[in-house]
């Protein structure tokens, strides 16, 4: 009988968005698979991947993710072109694929990605139904974050 591995949470993270949190209202997220080239999981495989600036686009009733950058190794093939910021096939269930359609037509939202990791030997993206942030929500986060700090350094010092 073989025992399986200790799952490790955040061994497997390959690349985050931490700015998506900041500028959107995160409603919804999403598991996607990513259709990949072999220079794109070697290059993914070494950590060289950046979602900071990437958002999923519909077209001819398919999921693409736009925006992402995933740099070439150095010992890339010579035979094969890589383009770094080439749209990537998102592989969802229709389902899925028709509500979040449905969200960002209809309801004015747009779906971001959030991080990037690997799930067993899939390359595996998490995506988020998102809707922007005003200039006083914003504001506000960081009055409840910066509260969140000095009420734990209260409590650390009242405890002594």
């Amino acid at each position: 009988m073989t025992k399986k591995k200790a799952y490790k949470p955040g061994s497997a993270t390959i690349a985050m968005n931490k700015r998506a949190r900041h500028e959107y209202f995160i409603e919804e997220e999403i598991e996607a698979g990513l259709s990949l080239q072999g220079w794109e999981v070697k290059s993914l495989r070494a950590g060289k991947a950046n979602i900071s600036d990437s958002y999923v686009i519909f077209r001819d009733g398919e999921a693409y993710l736009f925006g992402a950058t995933i740099t070439p190794l150095n010992v890339a093939s010579s035979h094969i072109v890589c383009d770094p910021t080439r749209t990537r096939k998102l592989l969802l269930k229709k389902r899925e694929m028709d509500s979040l359609f449905g969200l960002t037509k209809r309801d004015g939202y747009t779906i971001v990605a959030l991080s990037m990791y690997w799930k067993n030997a899939w390359s595996k993206i998490k995506i988020g139904v998102a809707k922007g942030k005003q200039l006083h929500d914003k504001r506000t986060d960081i009055k409840d974050r910066e509260w969140q700090l000095n009420k734990e350094r209260i409590m650390k010092n009242a405890n002594r």
